[in-house]
């Protein structure tokens, strides 16, 4: 255990945020995304698992650390729905809600068609295969930059 961090990051997790430099992306994934077959194509080239965890409890552990690009509106980003792209399911709800939250503003994510966002994926630093269940629980977050000390 270590004083001040987050339980719910595995020492892998924190290894591959502490790896991450500005601009990378990180993809969290639920139960049915072909999570191994693209992690091996990512820098990472390994799939990163925090299985016990819904995806808004994974990502707010890891927005715990990891603070978003505030230079780009592509600082995150959800897979939209098939045939709904308007509609956003409640998994991702919970996430902007975490989101909103983090950053202490709403910053609505961006949404990217299903297999565009494979392909962000696959371009991605690391992807974290959560254990959530429902459907269209895929993210993405860009890594931002910590300042110096005022």
């Amino acid at each position: 255990m270590l004083k001040g961090i987050d339980p719910r990051l595995t020492p892998d997790m924190l290894h591959v945020l502490a790896m991450m430099g500005h601009g990378d992306t990180l993809i969290l994934c639920d139960t049915n995304f072909p999570a191994e077959t693209i992690a091996q194509q990512t820098t990472y080239g390994q799939i990163v698992r925090m299985d016990n965890l819904p995806m808004a409890s994974a990502a707010e552990a890891i927005l715990s650390v990891f603070p978003l690009d505030t230079f780009v509106d592509d600082f995150a980003a959800r897979m939209q729905v098939v045939g709904a792209p308007a509609e956003i399911p409640t998994v991702q709800a919970e996430v902007q809600a975490v989101i909103d939250r983090a950053e202490g503003k709403p910053r609505p994510m961006l949404a990217v068609e299903r297999f565009a966002f494979y392909d962000l994926a696959a371009q991605s630093f690391a992807v974290v295969q959560t254990g959530e269940r429902r459907f269209y629980g895929c993210i993405m977050l860009r890594k931002g930059v910590i300042g110096p000390e005022a």
